[in-house]
C-alpha cells in the first residue's frame, strides 16, 4: 500500500493500515521529514480526541512519527508523486531517480494549500509585506524571522487568528482582523484566546479594498461589506507594514484529476464514501485533501478509517447511495454511502450560517425523512458529526439520492 503525503492524515492512515494487517506500507513524502504543517503549529490544542492528551503541533507530530516507526512503516522522504494513473500506478521522483510503483491500494493524503492574494484579487499596488497566514507562521515559528511590526489580518480562519496572536506575542501591533462574513471563520475558542484575550479588534462584515505602498506595504484600506460588496464611503485606512491573508484553503486535487476523478465544486475534491474511498476501487483520499476539517484530531481519526478499509479493498464495488448538501449546509462528508456494511456510517457537515439550535435531516426526495438529529450551537467553522443508526442505514436503498439539510425549529 502507498500513502501519498506524510502529514497527520498520511501517518494516521499508514499506522491504521499496518495494524489492520497490511504487509507493506510506504509513505511517500515530498519534504525532508514527516509531519506536514504540524511542526510550525507550536500552539496547543492537538491530540485531545486522538491521544487523550493536549499536545502542541510538534508534540503531536512526534507522537505520530513514533507510531510510524513502531509499526515498521517504510518512509520515502524528499519523494514526490509526479504522475498518477487509474490503475493505481504512481510515478515517483526520488533522490535516487524516477521510478514506477503499482500498489494494491493508494491513499492520497496530500493536504491543502492556502488561497493567495491573486485568488481574491485585492486592488492596489504589489509591495512586499503581503503574506498568507501559513507562510507568516512558518517564517516566525520555524525560521525565526520578524514578519512585521504593524500588522492587519484579512480573514478570520483559525490559522489567521492564531497567527495574529503569535505576531502580537512577538511584539507586533495587530491593528485588526477583517472578516467578509457577519460571523467568524474560525473556532469560537480561537476567537476568544487569540483576539479577545489580546484586545485585537474583529471587524465582521469588513474587507480590505486596497493595498497601499511602493516597495513595502504602507497602509491598507478597509471597508464595510453589505450583500457581498464594499459599502461606499465606509473606508478606513490602517497604517501597517504587513498584511496577512487567511482567506481559505483549497484541497490539493491535481493528482485526483490526473486519474480521471470529477472534482466537486463545494469541497474542491472528489466524492468519497464513508471509508473515504473514491469512485476507483482501492483509491482513497483523506485529511484536508478530501475537504477542509476543523480539527487535526478529526483528520487523524477519519484517516484511520480509510487506512483500515484500504487493507480490505479487493476491487469489488458495493452498491451506493448519493448524499448532497442543501443551501443550509456548506459541505457534507461523505458524498456516497456504500451499502451492505456491518457498521452504520456517520456524516460530517458544516452549516452555511450560525444556528443556535438546528435539526439535521437526511431526506429521500422532498419529504421522506430517513434520519434526524438535533444540534445546539452549530457554527460554519465547526464540523458537526451525524452518526446514523442501524435501522436508518438499512432504510437507504441503492441509487438513492439523499439530501442533508438543517432546519431551525
Amino acid at each position: 500500500m502507498a500513502v501519498v503525503g506524510g502529514g497527520p492524515a498520511g501517518m494516521a492512515a499508514a499506522v491504521s493500515a499496518k495494524k489492520a494487517g497490511a504487509d507493506r506500507v510506504v509513505i511517500i513524502e515530498r519534504a525532508e521529514r514527516l509531519g506536514g504543517v504540524l511542526p510550525q503549529c507550536i500552539h496547543s490544542g492537538f491530540g485531545v480526541n486522538y491521544y487523550g492528551e493536549d499536545l502542541t503541533g510538534p508534540e503531536f507530530a512526534e507522537r505520530l512519527r513514533a507510531d510510524v516507526k513502531a509499526a515498521n512503516i517504510e518512509v520515502w522522504l524528499n519523494a514526490m508523486v509526479i504522475e498518477a494513473y487509474p490503475d493505481k500506478t504512481l510515478i515517483v521522483s526520488r533522490p535516487e531517480g524516477i521510478s514506477s510503483v503499482k500498489p494494491d491500494a493508494v491513499i492520497f493524503a496530500v493536504g491543502a494549500r492556502e488561497r493567495p492574494r491573486g485568488a481574491i484579487a485585492i486592488p492596489g499596488t504589489r509591495p512586499a509585506g503581503v503574506y498568507t497566514a501559513g507562510t507568516a507562521q512558518y517564517m516566525i515559528n520555524i525560521q525565526g524571522f520578524e514578519v512585521g511590526k504593524e500588522v492587519f489580518v484579512l480573514g478570520s480562519g483559525d490559522i489567521g487568528l492564531i497567527t495574529a496572536r503569535r505576531m502580537a506575542l512577538e511584539g507586533a501591533k495587530v491593528h485588526g482582523v477583517a472578516e467578509l462574513m457577519p460571523f467568524p471563520g474560525g473556532l469560537a475558542r480561537n476567537v476568544q484566546q487569540c483576539l479577545k484575550d489580546f484586545d485585537i479588534p474583529l471587524l465582521l462584515s469588513h474587507t480590505v479594498t486596497e493595498v497601499l505602498g511602493s516597495e513595502r506595504v504602507e497602509a491598507v484600506k478597509v471597508a464595510e461589506v453589505r450583500n457581498g460588496k464594499a459599502v461606499p464611503n465606509t473606508e478606513k485606512v490602517f497604517p501597517v507594514d504587513t498584511l496577512v491573508l487567511s482567506v481559505g484553503l483549497l484541497p490539493e486535487a491535481e493528482l485526483l484529476r490526473q486519474i480521471g476523478l470529477r472534482i466537486l465544486p463545494y469541497t474542491g475534491s472528489a466524492a468519497v464514501d464513508q471509508f473515504f474511498q473514491m469512485d476507483i476501487s482501492g483509491v482513497f483520499v483523506v485529511g484536508n485533501g478530501v475537504g477542509i476539517w476543523d480539527l487535526v484530531d478529526n483528520v487523524a481519526i477519519s484517516a484511520s478509517i480509510a487506512g483500515a478499509r484500504a487493507v480490505k479493498s479487493r476491487g469489488d464495488r458495493p452498491e451506493v447511495a448519493e448524499v448532497s448538501p442543501t443551501d443550509t449546509v456548506r459541505v457534507v462528508i461523505p458524498q456516497r454511502l456504500s451499502l451492505g456494511e456491518l457498521e452504520p456510517p456517520r456524516l460530517w457537515f458544516r452549516v452555511a450560517r450560525p444556528m443556535p439550535v438546528g435539526v439535521a435531516l437526511l431526506t429521500r426526495g422532498e419529504d421522506e425523512v430517513i434520519a434526524r438529529k438535533g444540534f445546539a450551537g452549530l457554527k460554519p467553522a465547526e464540523m458537526a458529526e451525524f452518526p446514523l443508526k442501524e435501522e436508518q442505514y438499512r432504510a437507504i436503498r441503492p441509487g438513492d439520492k439523499l439530501q442533508l439539510t438543517v432546519e431551525q425549529p
